[in-house]
């Protein structure tokens, strides 16, 4: 990844998810010289970031985390803190997508997703946010999704922790603005991600290829394509930045235009 500006550098952050915009977001940090501390469950995922942040020489370590378990994520923040000296950033990105509505998602899978998606955003503050009280402040930037706002059918337990992401951000934002410290969410639609991949495989057909898919998906955004993770990660690299210092407690829809246009034709 090219070098930036450097912004970040003396900056300590944590990142959860080591793919998709997870790890987009780790080497935009890392690339304006941030320490990071990324926090995947996918051995190959970690592996795979960890390389291509040696290659760029960046600061970036991958850790096997479990973001559902308490103590993995205590953990996770420890480490952090021991190995950089501190915590400044925190991007909650980890996520699960299962499909369902409230009758066919059974309550082992709803419960998965609550803890994951929006309980691993409480415990990273949990344990992070006393961290940064002692380096005076920091951001927090938590990815949600457009869904948080409108709604595929078949999603209802993603869909839940999407809005509760915007809730919980509010809270966080209200609560901590005082000890600066800002909170804010993006809320990106289709991005070429993991994620959407079993989305193209869900929704895609018998002998649909998976490109296929994410045309017909980037077709239903007025921009007329899918989003990257890379552009994601810019506005969450502006949101972690001090360049958005009067910015806390909002919401930032990253969505090529889905979210503004009315799907009746």
């Amino acid at each position: 990844m090219e070098r930036r500006s450097q912004e970040f550098q003396g900056k300590v952050a944590l990142v959860t998810g080591t793919t998709g915009i997870g790890r987009a977001s780790a080497l935009r940090l890392g690339a304006d010289g941030a320490s990071v501390l990324s926090c995947g469950i996918d051995a190959a995922a970690n592996a795979a970031l960890a390389e291509a942040a040696r290659a760029d020489g960046l600061q970036i370590v991958t850790r096997k985390t479990d973001v559902s378990i308490e103590a993995d994520v205590g953990a996770a923040v420890a480490e952090c803190v021991q190995r950089f000296g501190g915590l400044d950033i925190i991007v909650n990105a980890a996520a699960v997508h299962p499909y369902g509505t409230v009758v066919t998602t059974d309550w082992a899978t709803w419960t998965h997703c609550m803890t994951v998606n929006i309980g691993a955003i409480y415990l990273t503050a949990h344990f992070g946010i006393p961290e940064m009280l002692q380096r005076g402040g920091g951001a927090i930037v938590n990815i949600s999704s457009a869904q948080g706002h409108a709604s595929q059918q078949n999603v209802a337990a993603y869909v839940a922790t999407k809005g509760a992401i915007h809730a919980l951000t509010r809270a966080m934002a209200v609560d901590h603005a005082g000890e600066q410290i800002r909170v804010n969410s993006v809320s990106p639609g289709s991005v070429r991600t993991p994620l959407l991949s079993i989305a193209a495989r869900t929704y895609g057909g018998e002998g649909v290829s998976e490109e296929e898919v994410f045309a017909r998906f980037g077709a239903a955004h007025p921009i007329g394509r899918i989003g990257e993770p890379e552009e994601v990660a810019e506005l969450v690299a502006y949101l972690a930045s001090d360049r958005a210092g009067f910015v806390t407690g909002a919401d930032f829809r990253i969505d090529g235009g889905l979210s503004a246009v009315l799907g009746v034709k």
